[in-house]
């Protein structure tokens, strides 16, 4: 195959490539209102593999000769109805959601990293401070936790004077490690303003 190949192009593929756009595009917006938005908010992996897949049927659809627009729009169909079957089942059974559900890991808890964490999440110190330093952080000592979410997204909290609500943090895993650690931080506060009012 020459080179010039790569930059010809007729005015058919144009009108094919062109049609398949606007049909595949409202096709998705169809299948968005049906099912919800919930289709692109990669709250678990199996949201990020539903937009990974919905990228590949849309290139192959879209620049193949060999798959047509309503085979496309029909694998499109099957990805949406397999999500929402699996967000019902996900809801009703909490075993299955155990099942396919990556959980939360902290990774740094009270400005102190986690170290058989951040083994298991194969990650290094330095993608830790990347983070904190994304996060407008300037100090360990300002953080409450960095928590490696089911995404793979991080959440990084700053320490404060609220309580922490714990019920956000049920479905961590190590939590409990969390709440030792704050508590212990409490302790050795209130000890540090008991020793100078003394």
């Amino acid at each position: 195959m020459e080179w010039q190949a790569w930059f010809l192009i007729d005015w058919q593929q144009v009108i094919g490539i062109a049609l398949s756009v606007v049909g595949f595009y409202f096709c998705l917006i169809l299948f968005t209102r049906i099912v919800g938005l919930r289709s692109f908010s990669k709250l678990s992996s199996y949201d990020l593999a539903m937009t990974v897949g919905i990228g590949s049927i849309l290139a192959s659809t879209v620049l193949s000769k060999s798959t047509s627009l309503l085979q496309g729009v029909f694998a499109i169909g099957m990805l949406f109805m397999l999500q929402a079957l699996l967000s019902i089942m996900r809801r009703k059974f909490k075993p299955f959601k155990a099942l396919i559900d990556n959980q939360p890991i902290i990774l740094m808890s009270n400005g102190e990293y986690l170290w058989d964490n951040l083994k298991e999440a194969k990650l290094s110190t330095n993608d830790i401070k990347q983070i904190l330093r994304q996060n407008g952080i300037k100090s360990k000592s300002e953080v409450f936790a960095v928590i490696m979410e089911t995404t793979a997204n991080m959440s990084v909290i700053k320490t404060s004077d609220t309580s922490p609500d714990w019920s956000l943090f049920d479905d961590v895993r190590d939590n409990e490690m969390l709440v030792t650690a704050y508590n212990n931080g409490v302790k050795q506060k209130s000890n540090v303003e008991v020793f100078s009012k003394t």
